[in-house]
């Protein structure tokens, strides 16, 4: 059962908590770490900016149109070859011993005296020898400047035509030319010379360019044109 209230007596009133003071953000209770953290950001975007620029424009290779790039050299001169360096190579390619030039190889000394193509047949009626296409001749003599004695053997002697081929020397031929051994298989003593005509049977119509001469199977050989 209710009480009557005594008006007398006080009446009674809730209590509440005071309200907490409002909380400030982490930027303004941090206020120097803000700073400090804000510098550096904007240092490393600085850096990183010139860094970029330093990678775009540091490249020292020029470059063509298409982006690559070209090499020239050192010295600033064309690495091409000039008409004239061409003219020059081919003069001095051009401009080794010809016919009634002395050409040595080894041990022998070779003079070109003369070249006779088309030549149908050598020897007499005993001993012939008809060519196959054509026999060119080459008069030849051997000079041994050497200290020992040299033996000349005509096959090891080649002919070479306009078109870059390569015909090896008639053996039997050249012994069907009457007195025509001394350049067939002739021991040539130092200082001594012999002279003789090397036979060659190449095809109709093949013009002699150049003959390869050598003083054994095992010497790099000398070119004499026949041009």
């Amino acid at each position: 059962m209710t009480q009557p209230h005594d008006p007398s007596q006080p009446q009674w009133q809730p209590t509440y908590a005071p309200a907490p003071p409002p909380q400030r953000g982490w930027v303004s209770r941090h206020k120097g770490l803000t700073a400090v953290l804000a510098s550096g950001a904007l240092l490393l975007a600085c850096c990183g900016g010139g860094a970029a620029v330093l990678a775009e424009g540091g490249s020292t290779s020029p470059t063509t149109e298409a982006g690559s790039s070209t090499s020239r050299p050192t010295d600033g001169r064309s690495t091409t070859p000039t008409k004239g360096s061409k003219k020059k190579a081919a003069a001095t390619k051009a401009s080794g011993p010809g016919i009634g030039d002395a050409a040595r190889d080894g041990k022998f000394e070779f003079v070109v005296k003369s070249v006779e193509p088309g030549v149908a047949s050598v020897g007499d009626d005993f001993l012939q020898e008809k060519a196959q296409g054509q026999f060119v001749l080459v008069e030849i003599s051997v000079t041994n400047i050497g200290e020992e004695a040299q033996t000349m053997f005509d096959s090891e002697q080649k002919i070479i035509d306009t078109q870059g081929r390569t015909f090896e020397a008639n053996s039997s031929a050249a012994i069907s030319i009457e007195g025509n051994s001394d350049v067939w298989l002739t021991d040539v003593n130092p200082g001594n010379t012999a002279t003789g005509t090397m036979v060659f049977d190449m095809p109709e119509g093949a013009t002699p360019a150049s003959i390869e001469l050598h003083d054994s199977m095992f010497s790099d050989g000398v070119t004499v044109s026949l041009r």
